[in-house]
Formats: C-alpha cells, sequence, structure tokens
C-alpha cells in the first residue's frame, strides 16, 4: 500500500467524522427542541421556542449531506454494505425530516388552524432522533457480511440494543434542545427548559453507562479494546472527563448559567461519539471492512478532496457567521416570522 492510499482514507474518515459531529451537535439541539415542542404548553410558548432555532435549523442539516455524501464517494464500499442493512430506519429518518422542515414553515402560515401541523413538527424530530439511533445502532451490533456484501435480513437492525440507542439519541436531544432553550430563550420557555434540564441530564447519563457495559458484553472486541492493558490505563480519562462534564452541565442548569449547560451537553455528545470511534476504528463496517478496504480508487478521492477543501470552509463561515449575527436572547414576543 502506497502512502497515498494509506493517507486519503484517513483524511476522508477524519472529514465525515467532523461532519457527523457537527451534525449530531448542531442538528441535535433543534430536533432535542422538536422533542420538547409538546412540553409547551401555550401558542406563545411555541412561538418563543420555535424561533430561537428559525435562523439556523435548515443549515445545520448540511453537515448531514457532508458525512452521508462523503462516505458514499469516499467509501463505496462501506455505502454498499450500510445502506441495504437499514434502509427501512434510514426513509423513516428521511421522510421524518421532511416532514418536520415542512411543519416548520407551514405552522406559521396556517395559524390559527396549525395544530396539525405542532403535531407533524414534535413527531417528526422525535422519529427522525429515534432513527438515527436505530441506525447508529445496527452498526455498533454487527452487520453480517459475505464476500464484501450485505448478507443479513431486512430487519436485522431490529434489536432491543438499537431500540435502546434510539431511546438513548432522543434522550440526548433533548437535552441539548433544553440547553439550548436556558442559552438561548428568555422568560417562561428558559425557566420550564431549565426544569427539565436535570431530569434529561440524568437520563442522558444513564443511556450512557448501559452502552458503556452493553458493548463489551456483547461484543468480545470493544471488551479487549477498552479493557487490556495498557489500554484501560490511557482510555480511563474519558470516562473522568464525561462525569467532570455531566458536573459543568448539571451546576450550569442549577446556577442560571447560560452556556456552560450547552456547551457541556455538547462536550458529553462528542465524548460519547469518540468512545464510539475508539471501539470501531478502524472498521468503517465493523468488525469486517476497515476504512482503506472500502476507500475508493485514490484519483477519484483526491479528486474529490479538492471540492471539500473549497466548500468545508464556505460551510464553516457560513455557519459562525449565521449563529454571530443572531446572537443573544429571544425574549417573549419577539421572532423573525
Amino acid at each position: 500500500m502506497s502512502t497515498l492510499e494509506y493517507t486519503l482514507p484517513v483524511i476522508w474518515a477524519l472529514l465525515i467524522g467532523v461532519a457527523v459531529a457537527m451534525y449530531v451537535v448542531l442538528d441535535g439541539f433543534d430536533l432535542g427542541l422538536g422533542i420538547l415542542f409538546p412540553f409547551f404548553k401555550t401558542e406563545a410558548q411555541r412561538d418563543q421556542a420555535m424561533n430561537t432555532v428559525a435562523p439556523f435549523w435548515d443549515g445545520n442539516e448540511t453537515w448531514l449531506v457532508l458525512g452521508g455524501g462523503g462516505l458514499w464517494v469516499a467509501f463505496p464500499k462501506a455505502y454498499a454494505v450500510i445502506m441495504p442493512a437499514v434502509y427501512l430506519p434510514i426513509i423513516i429518518m428521511l421522510l421524518a425530516l421532511i416532514f418536520r422542515g415542512v411543519a416548520f414553515e407551514f405552522r406559521w402560515v396556517a395559524k390559527p388552524h396549525h395544530h396539525h401541523w405542532d403535531v407533524a413538527f414534535a413527531a417528526g424530530s422525535t422519529l427522525a432522533a429515534f432513527a438515527q439511533g436505530v441506525v447508529l445502532g445496527a452498526l455498533l451490533q454487527e452487520i453480517r457480511v459475505e464476500n464484501g456484501q450485505f448478507a443479513g435480513g431486512a430487519f436485522d437492525w431490529l434489536t432491543p440494543f438499537s431500540v435502546m440507542c434510539g431511546l438513548a439519541l432522543v434522550a440526548g436531544y433533548a437535552l441539548l434542545g433544553a440547553t439550548w432553550l436556558m442559552m438561548k430563550a428568555g422568560g417562561d420557555v428558559e425557566h420550564l427548559a431549565r426544569r427539565m434540564g436535570t431530569p434529561l441530564l440524568l437520563g442522558m447519563l444513564g443511556f450512557i453507562a448501559l452502552v458503556s457495559v452493553w458493548t463489551p458484553l456483547q461484543i468480545g472486541r470493544i471488551a479487549d479494546r477498552w479493557f487490556s492493558l495498557p489500554n484501560f490505563y490511557w482510555l480511563a480519562p474519558l470516562p473522568l472527563a464525561t462525569l467532570l462534564l455531566a458536573w459543568f452541565c448539571w451546576r450550569g442548569i442549577q446556577n442560571n448559567r447560560t452556556l456552560v449547560p450547552f456547551a457541556s451537553a455538547a462536550g458529553l455528545f462528542l465524548l460519547a461519539y469518540i468512545g464510539l470511534l475508539i471501539s470501531n476504528a478502524p472498521y468503517l463496517v465493523p468488525p469486517t471492512i476497515t476504512l482503506w478496504q472500502a476507500a475508493a480508487h485514490p484519483s477519484s478521492q483526491v479528486f474529490l478532496l479538492i471540492g471539500a477543501v473549497i466548500l468545508l470552509p464556505m460551510i464553516l463561515g457560513y455557519t459562525v457567521f449565521v449563529f454571530w449575527v443572531f446572537r443573544g436572547k429571544v425574549q417573549p414576543g419577539e421572532g423573525y416570522h
């Protein structure tokens, strides 16, 4: 294997990893807001909550396109195995995202007969989050592969473990949504988000603990990765950092801080994400297909990398610009519609 053949897949894996991490954090908080939507009892509260994400939500999903498109073009063999294994939850996720996007816009023009759009927004957000967790669980529990092709059934993804991962992502996104509202909303919406924050934090920590126990008990190679020596000593700071961030998040919620709870919740997501990467690297389809085995031809990767190098700074610049322009809290009665 030449240096180029070794290096390019690593670069593309890092790019896709960054895109997925950005999507989880950025689209996670507005999906979380949709999950929490039924808890806002008045129309004014729901309007205010939606207005906190109005300038951001559609741009956040750019990262999903980058991550999914990057997997398709840079690692076509992995894409060809993963997609047949999770077609149904992927389709459910995409339909749910479409419904919530349509509902986001249509509820404003349908007033006062907009109740069904409120339901579509909440249901689409919850279902999209759950489907993403199910896809993650299906990958973690290992896809059956023979001769480089998917060899399982249409419903192999539907297991207790994948359902648990779906519920875990719903709880985690709800925590991101609550901490986002602590940072971006004022008045009753902020107070309600703070009341929900601690239970959601405990729920997310419970799911992190459950995944951390379930995966090594179910999959031997993950147990070896984490609990063999000297790996155990090198990886021990990760759960300790998780506990520290959880404490920061809890203290931020209790002390009426604005940025600290959201930053800590996002940090918890990133640490959990890093933990999953550590458990499964260098596999794209655990435990059979590595990123080098799945990689496209180097010439294709170089050509596409040129486009990514041009587009990625533009996407990052746009994201930073929008968050800077629309900084500050949305108070009751304020909005962008």
